[in-house]
């Protein structure tokens, strides 16, 4: 069950600064989650294999396939600036 120290000691961790009200909210949430879990923790699941995910996942991309692409010139064609065939950009670190 979760008590006073868990809430500051978590709180504490994520470098939140909480009140009263609110560690005896968030505890009171807290014991509620643990809760849950015991009741989850009495399923038996020895027969459900594990996933990652609760549905399959397929791989969604495109195969990669060489495909003609933008010479150089056409690629800085409306460039605001240019120099040896690459863009120039503002610096923005010094």
């Amino acid at each position: 069950m979760a008590n006073d120290f868990d809430v500051k000691y978590v709180a504490h961790l994520a470098r939140l600064s909480l009140s009263a009200e609110e560690e005896t909210q968030f505890g009171s949430q807290l014991t509620n989650i643990l809760g849950y879990i015991e009741k989850l923790k009495q399923l038996d699941v020895s027969q459900i294999e594990p996933t990652a995910h609760a549905v399959p996942l397929v791989n969604v991309f495109r195969k990669d396939e060489v495909r003609p692409s933008l010479s150089n010139e056409e690629a800085l064609r409306n460039a605001p600036a240019k120099a040896n065939g690459l863009f120039l950009v503002p610096k923005i670190v010094e």
